[in-house]
């Protein structure tokens, strides 16, 4: 290897994937991604590529970075940005059939945590600028590294930090398969906490049951779930409503005794233009009526910060582009990605990357063999029509 440039393909993949970088709202599976940003760094250096770190003002050894390479003669401003997160959701060891750390060629497959979603997507962009000759570069671009997107995507929210990202265009590199996904919904967690007093099983009147309460707590919400559904419709989606999912609930902690506490988590999940607030408005009407009937008893708390839908116009110049490089047409998505965050910088902004959402936080997570060099050269594609045309 040169010292004046970054290792082939393989082996920036290899040392992506043995970098641990896992995001989790428990402290103890919780890593910093400081290894991989700087492996990213000194590449990026290498190439040329003025490189901005960043520490997250509201996550201490999580970080940011941003490259930019800007013509010899030309506009500082607009060009393209290639986005990508570098953090992992945990692993299960004994689901997992290899070390998710050490990067596995077998059966014509890349195997290790983050070879799909999405610390490889950075080997496929460094390989395909490798060899791009930068004094043709008409626009900037952009190579953005972000922290904790697979939480509570605390990178995306710091953009503004660096004062001079403003793209024209952004790709976010999530896995697609490299078809375009120009829309997809939002994200809210809340927690539904019920409580009561505990007493002695044998007089119910004694105490105030709080499974009794979520009971009803539940029935009010099922009617909420089928308002949202009467209520908003976007045909593009699979699924064309807001949904409401009850993901985890726990309360008691005996057959003999009253229950004093009980929690549900549920997530709902809003379309494209549907304001977070609406949907939050919505949440407390909702149980309005049974908050009345039992003054203090019930807490409505979010579990992190919302995430809005996003949607880029099908006729966007970007759109376009992505689906004459790709020969596909755009399509919407279901599942959340930074991509509000980054359209609010000002910038068309697409969804489009190497790799299955299918196998984003599965157990031998991989990458087939066959998608690199077509992933590559459409993502070379992408940068000369925005850059260098």
């Amino acid at each position: 290897m040169s010292a004046t440039s970054p290792p082939n393909f393989i082996e920036m993949y290899r040392q992506l994937i043995a970098a641990p970088s896992v995001s989790c709202l428990e402290p103890q599976w919780d890593i910093s991604n400081r290894q991989v940003i700087e492996l990213l760094g000194l590449w990026l250096t290498t190439l040329g590529f003025k490189v901005e770190i960043q520490e997250l003002e509201r996550q201490a050894g999580k970080y940011n970075l941003l490259a930019t390479m800007n013509p010899i003669d030309g506009p500082c401003e607009g060009g393209l940005l290639l986005s990508g997160h570098t953090d992992t959701v945990p692993w299960d060891e004994g689901r997992w059939s290899r070390d998710p750390f050490t990067l596995t060629e077998a059966n014509n497959r890349l195997y290790g945590l983050g070879s799909a979603d999405m610390k490889g997507f950075f080997a496929f962009v460094i390989e395909a600028i490798r060899d791009l000759d930068f004094r043709r570069l008409k626009k900037p671009l952009m190579i953005l590294a972000t922290a904790d997107e697979e939480t509570s995507m605390a990178g995306a929210r710091e953009l503004r930090r660096f004062p001079n990202l403003r793209p024209d265009y952004a790709v976010i590199g999530e896995p697609t398969l490299m078809v375009p996904v120009r829309m997809h919904k939002g994200h809210t967690t809340d927690c539904i906490r019920v409580t009561g007093r505990s007493g002695h099983s044998s007089n119910p009147a004694a105490g105030v049951n709080a499974i009794s309460i979520m009971h009803d707590a539940i029935g009010y919400l099922k009617k909420l779930e089928q308002d949202m559904r009467d209520r908003f419709h976007e045909p593009a989606f699979e699924v064309p409503y807001p949904t409401l999912n009850f993901g985890h609930i726990h309360g008691g902690d005996a057959a003999n005794r009253i229950c004093a506490c009980c929690e549900l988590h549920m997530d709902m999940r809003p379309l494209p233009g549907m304001h977070v607030d609406t949907l939050n408005e919505m949440l407390s009407a909702c149980l309005a009526p049974l908050q009345e009937r039992h003054p203090g008893a019930l807490e409505i708390i979010a579990m992190h910060d919302p995430i809005p839908g996003y949607e880029t116009k099908a006729d966007a110049a970007l759109v376009r582009m992505a689906e004459a490089i790709s020969g596909h047409p755009a399509e919407p998505a279901n599942y959340c990605t930074e991509a509000p965050f980054i359209h609010d910088l000002g910038c068309e902004t697409i969804v489009m990357g190497p790799g299955s959402i299918q196998q984003a936080h599965q157990p031998d997570e991989y990458i087939s063999l066959s998608q690199i060099r077509p992933g590559q050269e459409k993502i070379r594609a992408l940068i000369e029509k925005a850059c260098c045309s």
